[in-house]
């Protein structure tokens, strides 16, 4: 059971924005012997990113490096859009903030490294993995159960949905 206080701001989230590699992935990249990378994606994380969609929830994806894995697995989860080599990654989010109209306090970002931590700063509903750090951790409200690329974004959005009180209706899709 989350605080009251954290299930109010989850309650407000209309966006969910996420970093790529040791959030959506592990963190490894693997390369092959003619330089292409490879990098290892959660199913799980892949299904809650689609039943916010279906909630009407979009998620959108930033990283500071780009990867041909990362806009096919988007596809997948039907994301709203795909940022790839911003830095900061600010830049982006101001654009979201105005192209959508948010707020702040409508945005939760999800980090695991430094890179993030401009964002994190800004977004009313800052998350970090379980296994980010240090600094990242210290600036979060919510700190995951789970580590990147191992279920981290399945329980935010499941945090999402069930502030909501979407769960239940997520669930009628599959029942």
């Amino acid at each position: 059971m989350i605080a009251k206080i954290l299930k109010d701001r989850f309650k407000k989230v209309k966006f969910l924005l996420l970093d790529v590699d040791g959030v959506l992935t592990d963190g490894r990249i693997v390369y092959d012997s003619n330089g292409n990378d490879s990098k290892f994606f959660d199913v799980h994380d892949g299904l809650g990113v689609h039943l916010l969609g279906r909630m009407g929830i979009k998620t959108i994806l930033i990283t500071a490096k780009g990867s041909g894995s990362i806009k096919p697995r988007a596809k997948d989860m039907r994301v709203e859009a795909v940022y790839e080599n911003i830095l900061p990654k600010t830049k982006v989010y101001d654009k979201v903030c105005k192209k959508y109209g948010l707020k702040d306090s409508e945005i939760c970002f999800v980090g695991d490294d430094l890179v993030d931590l401009c964002v994190l700063k800004k977004a009313g509903v800052p998350v970090a993995t379980h296994n980010a750090a240090r600094e990242i951790k210290q600036a979060a409200l919510y700190v995951t159960k789970r580590d990147g690329g191992r279920g981290a974004v399945r329980e935010v959005a499941e945090l999402i949905l069930r502030s909501k009180g979407l769960w239940q209706k997520a669930l009628e899709i599959y029942a």
